[in-house]
């Protein structure tokens, strides 16, 4: 993983810079601090492109757009299965990324000595191994660390609980505002996960309703891309239409019904689901939000409903979201009706952010008002990759 992880360095600098490639690099010279900036940015570039598979093979998962289209693996998730062999791709980008963030930060302390907690880009690599360990624990049946045996899936969030506080350290010696609203907006959500609300919403408070941090796409390459218009704008591989956010008219959910020749509503890659397309990410270059300040409020609202049975102060947090995107109060007679604003509202403001799957599992395990049934008959969670169990001696 080591050679790996020098390997990837060297093709950031190549396809960052317009330069000659100077040929093989030995590892021993990743070991300077005029190296820090680029293994940084190599952990942004395995998280973004983990993270758009995330996104789009998520919206199948979840309930937030039908699949249309002829390739094989959505095919199956479309039918609410998910199996191995299927989703050892997106296994093997989704631990990687965590590997290299991981690993890449301990080679850093090494090489920074002193200097290590007061260094933007160690800050940096906090988050992006905070936000890899989320990205799997939301999407996981088992957590599997470096060929260990398989673990609980929070394990993956009590690392990035672990790994945002240490962010929030750092960014708070540095003084950087940015850095530190993203790792504590990354921690309120690590923690929401592990059911531990009163710290999440303590968190959530500190972060402004317009703060977003995003993971980060380009057209400099294909691996750079975000790869939704290929798949949805100029191919029609997923389509809204089936769901329960078709035609809606809300800012959040951007769509457009696409014709044919004949003016009548086209059909998708499959030939026979109507092609409704996504106009979210519009282009390749469009970032994906990894944590926003509505999500915060969100957070915030979902505390009150479990901790306090509040749904009044609920509903105002809700309603402090909506008026930011502008749009009318909502409101509510009785928890259950919050509980189903607050559901909605979620998966609107995260609409096709890889973040729904994990909603709809949690919930699903809930009893009351809480309860959504999405998921019964269909696979809640990403089993271990196929590769994992050919080659893990421990599983």
């Amino acid at each position: 993983m080591k050679k790996l992880l020098s390997i990837f360095t060297i093709l950031i600098f190549i396809y960052s810079c317009d330069v000659e490639n100077p040929g093989p690099i030995a590892e021993s010279a990743l070991n300077t601090p005029s190296a820090v900036p680029g293994l940084v940015v190599g952990m942004s570039a395995d998280l973004s492109f983990a993270y758009r598979t995330t996104t789009r093979w998520g919206s199948v998962w979840a309930d937030e757009l039908t699949h249309s289209g002829t390739f094989s693996a959505p095919t199956i998730f479309s039918t609410g299965s998910i199996y191995s062999e299927d989703i050892n791709p997106w296994w093997e980008d989704a631990q990687r990324a965590r590997w290299v963030a991981e690993n890449g930060i301990e080679r850093i302390r090494e090489t920074l000595g002193n200097e290590f907690d007061s260094n933007e880009y160690v800050a940096k690599a906090h988050l992006y191994a905070g936000y890899s360990n989320r990205m799997l624990g939301e999407n996981v049946c088992f957590a599997v660390i470096d060929g260990g045996p398989r673990e609980d899936y929070t394990v993956h969030f009590e690392r990035a609980e672990s790994y945002f506080t240490d962010a929030i350290t750092i960014a708070t010696n540095l003084n950087d505002q940015n850095l530190l609203n993203a790792a504590i907006a990354g921690r309120a959500s690590a923690r929401a996960a592990l059911g531990d609300w009163v710290g999440a919403a303590a968190d959530a408070e500190d972060v402004p309703v317009e703060y977003r941090f995003e993971a980060i796409y380009s057209t400099n390459s294909g691996r750079e891309n975000n790869d939704w218009p290929p798949n949805t704008i100029n191919r029609g591989e997923y389509s809204v239409f089936g769901t329960q956010w078709e035609g809606l008219n809300d800012p959040r959910l951007p769509q457009q019904v696409i014709y044919d020749a004949s003016n009548d509503t086209a059909t998708a890659a499959n030939g026979t689901t109507p092609w409704i397309t996504q106009l979210k990410y519009e282009s390749d270059a469009d970032n994906i939000a990894l944590s926003k300040g509505t999500e915060m409020l969100l957070i915030r609202a979902e505390m009150e409903l479990r901790e306090n049975q509040d749904f009044n102060t609920a509903m105002g947090y809700i309603n402090q979201g909506r008026n930011y995107h502008g749009l009318g109060a909502l409101t509510a007679n009785d928890i259950a009706e919050a509980w189903g604003h607050l559901q909605d509202e979620r998966g609107k403001d995260m609409w096709l952010e890889g973040r729904r799957f994990f909603d709809l599992r949690r919930w699903n395990d809930e009893t009351g008002a809480a309860n959504n049934t999405f998921l019964d008959g269909r696979d809640k969670c990403v089993p271990i990759g196929q590769s994992e169990l050919e080659m893990n001696p421990n599983l």
